[in-house]
């Protein structure tokens, strides 16, 4: 007779599901066992540490669009894939994390590795169950693939009680994946959002979130360069537009450059699609007033919890933002050398210093903004490296770039080998600080083991340098708890079968960077970066004096 396991599994594969990441675990062996028989429908990427898992099932969510898998055991392996967990909500991401969970007969009794889910993930995810009864498993299947993938997408946590997994389960499957359409948006509430952009003087476009079609974005586009209307990417977005065109005028996060913090305190009218004001993309809330702002603001999305959530809207429209993008037309108004300046502002931001450094990154950003292919997928974590991906290349309309809009150190090694899985034949480029590399350095072996091998550039400069910044702004010269020694990358990279080699100097980058692309087993370059080298325009003896003039210290 069929168990537990078996049912859900078959319903995975119904729904569409292909690929999962995990670590096995005692309390799903009956899961584990059914996946042995889906002949490769259903594939299980055999991760290093539940946390690489998560980050994989987040990355494979907002690449693809389809919910990310991922399987992990009860108690620590569910505490620790929760960073993936909250990495995918802060991400707008679908995602299905399974989990086992104690037998029934033992809930309620600090079991052995027993967790309560429902209160664990109830305000990190978008929703979180437990299954009891197997007889509901394709129910709460079906509802969990609807409810991680419509609105605001998110993550779905689903505990599997071990004594249900394994008990009989001679129920129905799932036979299918559901067809859901997004809420269109009405010609009346069109026309109110045309109105308001034809009377303004500086609109602006914002954008941002995940589930962006072809056809949506190239409408929006069209709308854009035809409208003649700025577009700025929300933190970590900037992938969703293509960056060559007129229109684009740049991305609304870390280190946000001077003209798109210009560009939205001084708009008029701002037409924000498929957004979520979140505290980068406003600079901690400062750019427009909570919670009336000044600037009229037509907020657009499929979830209607996110319209009004901070900012009250001139017109909030409860529509999916690719439907709506299809449905506008262009307008036209004086703002011409609004848009060429920010456009202007944005070529300029290119543009900074050789760096104080035996690797200067912004000579191998030019390098890389002309050798990559029209396709290259980049990931990073967090730090003040992401600069260097974030703001110093650009993503044409087939470039994808993976990074955590929770800030999440780790996520770009387990992201670029999501992406490798997802797609084998492109050019997947994972920038890692030293800290960050070692959150999940590991998964080099998952990556060797699949075949999904990236190329890794670790901006090795000693430290943990976004801390150290605020430390010398805040504290300086009072260095604490911020200084790494660190192993051979380069060895390590070779130890999980990768090629590895140390990048010492800024002309050795090229030829080192061919060797990477001509690898057949991925790439590590450990590249030799100057603690002094901390942000394109401002060195870290220069962040300690201005902090210790403005104390009255030199």
């Amino acid at each position: 007779m069929k168990h537990g396991g078996q049912l859900l599994v078959e319903c995975l594969v119904a729904l569409g599901a292909r690929k999962a990441f995990g670590v096995p675990g005692e309390s799903y062996l009956a899961m584990l066992d059914a996946l042995h028989d889906t002949g490769g429908a259903l594939d299980f990427i055999n991760c290093r540490n539940e946390g690489g898992a998560a980050f994989m099932a987040a990355a494979w969510g907002k690449l693809t669009g389809q919910p990310g898998i991922c399987m992990v055991t009860r108690g620590p392996g569910a505490t620790n894939a929760s960073i993936g967990v909250h990495t995918a909500m802060q991400d707008s991401v679908p995602m299905l994390l399974f989990v086992g969970q104690v037998g029934t007969d033992m809930r309620g009794r600090e079991a052995f590795q027993e967790l309560d889910y429902r209160a664990v993930f109830g305000t990190m995810a978008k929703w979180a169950v437990e299954i009891d009864d197997a007889a509901r498993i394709p129910e709460i299947l079906s509802r969990a693939w609807i409810t991680a993938t419509t609105g605001r997408p998110g993550p779905v946590v689903i505990a599997l009680p071990e004594d249900m997994l394994s008990g009989p389960a001679d129920f129905p499957a799932l036979t299918h994946a559901p067809v859901m359409t997004a809420p269109a948006p009405t010609a009346e509430a069109v026309a109110q959002a045309q109105a308001l952009l034809a009377g303004a003087q500086r609109p602006l476009i914002l954008l941002g979130g995940t589930s962006w079609t072809d056809a949506g974005r190239a409408a929006l586009q069209e709308f854009a360069q035809t409208s003649d209307i700025p577009v700025v990417a929300a933190f970590r977005y900037q992938d969703q537009v293509d960056n060559h065109s007129p229109a684009f005028v740049g991305e609304a996060g870390v280190g946000m450059p001077p003209h798109v913090r210009g560009l939205i305190q001084n708009a008029d009218v701002i037409l924000a699609l498929n957004i979520r004001f979140g505290e980068m993309t406003t600079d901690a809330y400062t750019l427009l007033s909570v919670p009336m702002p000044t600037q009229k603001v037509i907020h657009v999305h499929a979830s209607d919890r996110e319209i009004g959530k901070v900012y009250q809207p001139a017109l909030g429209i409860h529509a999916g933002h690719n439907a709506f993008a299809q449905a506008l037309h262009p307008v036209q108004g004086g703002w011409a050398d609004w848009r060429a300046d920010a456009r202007a502002a944005y070529e300029a931001s290119f543009d900074a210093p050789a760096q104080p450094s035996p690797v200067d990154m912004v000579a191998v950003s030019a390098y890389l903004r002309d050798v990559l292919p029209e396709d290259f997928i980049t990931t990073n974590g967090a730090g003040n490296f992401t600069v260097w991906p974030n703001k110093f290349l650009k993503y044409g309309p087939n470039a994808r770039m993976l990074g955590p809009q929770s800030g999440a150190m780790g996520y770009g090694l387990p992201a670029a080998i999501a992406a490798k899985v997802a797609y084998p034949e492109r050019t997947v480029v994972c920038f890692a600080g030293d800290g960050d590399f070692q959150m999940n350095c590991q998964e080099l072996a998952t990556a060797a083991q699949y075949g999904a091998q990236p190329i890794v550039l670790i901006v090795n400069n000693g430290i943990y340098g976004t801390i150290r910044a605020h430390q010398e702004r805040h504290y300086p010269a009072r260095v604490s708890g911020t200084t790494m020694i660190n192993p051979d990358f380069a060895a390590l990279a070779r130890a999980y079968g990768f090629h590895g080699e140390r990048v010492a100097t800024t002309a050795d980058f090229p030829a080192a960077f061919e060797r990477a692309l001509a690898s057949k087993t991925g790439a590590v370059l450990d590249l030799d970066i100057s603690p002094e080298a901390l942000t394109p325009r401002q060195t870290l003896s220069q962040m300690r004096a201005a902090a210790l003039a403005a104390q009255g210290k030199s």
